[in-house]
């Protein structure tokens, strides 16, 4: 399956953005979908994941309340919306579909499959 993410921009912070990862391929509902984001001179980490059907998400502490994940199998898309964005939410944006070895949502470790990413980028 391939991947690509957009939706990335500049917004002020307390304002929303809408990502979208769309993915090639018939067989996308047989992955689970996880969003990950890089800051500069930092690691990658996990934000979102949405398991295969769209019953199941996952988010992290730091976006609980503020994101809500949701897929569209029909049009093999997966979008995070971003409501209430801080400064510490910029990043690169990045979105994934589950490996073969798949343990958890929230490591990138159970991910082969990544988009190239999408920028964002939250202004005080």
């Amino acid at each position: 399956v391939q991947l690509q993410a957009s939706g990335g921009g500049l917004v002020q912070a307390g304002g929303s953005l809408r990502l979208s990862c769309a993915a090639s391929g018939r067989t996308f509902s047989r992955y689970a979908i996880g969003w990950f984001r890089q800051a500069p001179g930092k690691e990658r980490s996990f934000v979102a994941a949405i398991n295969r059907v769209g019953g199941s998400t996952y988010y992290a502490d730091s976006v609980k309340g503020r994101f809500t994940i949701s897929r569209d199998n029909a049009k093999n898309t997966v979008s995070l919306q971003m409501n209430s964005l801080k400064p510490e939410d910029t990043a690169v944006y990045y979105c994934a579909a589950e490996g073969i070895v798949f343990t958890t949502f929230y490591s990138d470790s159970s991910y082969d499959y990544w988009g190239q990413g999408t920028l964002v980028t939250v202004s005080s």
